[in-house]
């Protein structure tokens, strides 16, 4: 048996509690192509199917997703920043746009402090993301 992957650095979603289904699925994708975008050493290699079909490659380590409630989010939030870290964030304004110019306009129309934070990604050292997201459970 071979032993796991233990990996330095983890990728973390952490979504508000009080969201519906379809917006926990939502807001996940959206935060995670920020991700990508950031830190594209972190895709992996092209996934080819034994007829050798090739298929996009995705993240070379796991995506972990975790929830809280407002307080949770707008406290990671705070450290994130303060710890010079960059995020993806997603606030509930964006459940009424439709595209991303109108994504970033919802968003640059808020001050900082003022943020309705349903959701936030990040990748950073395992034990700095574990700091940031202090008081987040794994999503369930």
């Amino acid at each position: 048996m071979t032993e796991p992957i233990r990996f330095p650095t983890k990728i973390a979603v952490l979504l508000r509690n009080d969201l519906a289904g379809w917006q926990r699925l939502n807001v996940t994708a959206f935060l995670v192509s920020g991700i990508a975008h950031a830190g594209p050493e972190l895709l992996g290699e092209e996934y080819r199917d034994a007829d050798g079909t090739a298929y996009l490659p995705m993240f070379g380590q796991p995506v972990l997703v975790f929830a809280g409630d407002r307080a949770t989010l707008t406290n990671a939030h705070s450290r994130a920043l303060a710890r010079g870290l960059r995020l993806a964030v997603f606030t509930s304004e964006l459940f009424a746009t439709g595209n991303d110019r109108d994504n970033r306009a919802a968003v640059q129309a808020v001050g900082r402090e003022k943020l309705d934070l349903v959701g936030l990604a990040l990748h950073a050292g395992r034990t700095v993301v574990d700091k940031v997201l202090k008081g987040a459970t794994m999503h369930q």
